[in-house]
């Protein structure tokens, strides 16, 4: 260590990129489960997005959960809310700004649906880091098969 300069532990570049998705996850309006996503290449973030309702919409932190009136389990009936994931907004606002997603990593503070996995793999990206599970075992299988290398990082908060 050169005098005067202090040991300093940085981040790695996964724990850096995950940490902001963290921080983008706060701004979900979803009163179910709360989730941020980066999409990234070459260390450099091209979009950002978390879960919650369709721009110009009520959210549902205002008028309530449609899932939650309905009883219906998390993994199931995707159609059946107002909100698009985080996943589906990160690839959506990084394609309106003509990003080319091709060997992306994307960062997600949960493990991608069966719904989002498919826009994933149709996008290119070639890596997921994620944290939290979701009970959607085709998801899984269907990034395994397309061949996306898939990276479950332990959640330090827990």
């Amino acid at each position: 260590m050169k005098k005067g300069k202090k040991n300093i532990k940085r981040p790695s570049w996964d724990e850096y990129f995950m940490e902001i998705a963290d921080v983008v996850r706060k701004r979900s309006t979803c009163i179910r489960r709360k989730v941020g996503a980066l999409v990234v290449m070459n260390k450099r973030i091209l979009a950002t997005g978390y879960n919650g309702t369709v721009s110009g919409l009520t959210h549902c932190t205002d008028i309530g959960c449609l899932r939650e009136k309905m009883k219906i389990p998390s993994g199931e009936r995707h159609e059946l809310c107002r909100g698009l994931h985080a996943e589906q907004n990160a690839l959506l606002f990084a394609a309106r700004s003509g990003e080319d997603m091709k060997g992306a990593v994307l960062y997600c503070t949960n493990q991608p649906c069966v719904v989002c996995a498919k826009m994933i793999i149709q996008s290119g990206i070639r890596k997921i880091i994620y944290k939290g599970v979701y009970p959607d075992k085709l998801s899984l299988d269907m990034l395994r098969e397309a061949g996306i290398k898939l990276v479950q990082v332990k959640d330090e908060k827990k």
